[in-house]
C-alpha cells in the first residue's frame, strides 16, 4: 500500500490533510448547504483553524478527518475519518464525514464510513465506533444505518453557543458484518 494513504477502499483513497488541500477543503466548508448540520459555512480563517485542529489530532492521536480522493480520477471528494468524540465527558472513537455535494448520491459516504469503521476495529483496536448525527440530517442517518449502525441514544452538543440535539449511532465490532 502507498505509505501516503492511511486507508484505501474499493473506489477511494484517504490521506492526512495537506497544506495544498486548503482550497478544496474551503470550497466544501464554506458551502452552507453542505455545512447545514454545523449551522453555517466556514470563513477562510475558520477553515484554516479547522485544518490545524485536524493536524494536531494527527500528532496526538494519529488520525482524524482525512482528505479523500477517487482512486481512478484522483479528484478530491471530501473529508472522512475516525476521530475522538467527547460526549458528556466520555471519549469515544467516532466516524465523521463531509463530502463535496457534487459527490453526494454515489455511495462514497457509505463506502468511506465503512472503511473507517474497519480501520477503527482493525488498526485502532476499539470494540465500538459511534457517529454523532443531527436528527434532521436524514442522509447522514441513512449512511449510518447502511453500514450497520443503530441509534443508542442522544445528547445535546453546544456549538458556538447553540444547543444542537444529536443522535448517537453506534456499531460494535462483533456486529460489523451482520
Amino acid at each position: 500500500m502507498d505509505k501516503e494513504y492511511k486507508i484505501i477502499s474499493e473506489r477511494l483513497k484517504f490521506r492526512e490533510i495537506a497544506e495544498d488541500d486548503f482550497d478544496s477543503i474551503y470550497n466544501i466548508l464554506k458551502d452552507k448547504e453542505i455545512m447545514y448540520a454545523w449551522g453555517h459555512g466556514f470563513s477562510k480563517k475558520e477553515t484554516m483553524e479547522w485544518i490545524e485542529k485536524n493536524r494536531v489530532r494527527y500528532k496526538n492521536e494519529g488520525y482524524s478527518y482525512f482528505s479523500v480522493f477517487e482512486k481512478e480520477t484522483k479528484k478530491f471528494i471530501g473529508l472522512i475519518g475516525p476521530l475522538i468524540e467527547g460526549i458528556n465527558g466520555e471519549k469515544h472513537i467516532g466516524v465523521a464525514y463531509i463530502l463535496d455535494k457534487r459527490y453526494w448520491g454515489f455511495g462514497y459516504a457509505t463506502e468511506g464510513v465503512s472503511a473507517c469503521i474497519k480501520y477503527a476495529f482493525d488498526f485502532l483496536h476499539v470494540n465500538k465506533v459511534i457517529a454523532e448525527i443531527r436528527p434532521e440530517n436524514i442522509n447522514s442517518c441513512r449512511v449510518a444505518e447502511r453500514v450497520g449502525m443503530k441509534i443508542e441514544g442522544e445528547f445535546v452538543k453546544v456549538y458556538k453557543g447553540e444547543e444542537m440535539l444529536h443522535l448517537i449511532y453506534s456499531i460494535l465490532k462483533e456486529n460489523r458484518n451482520k
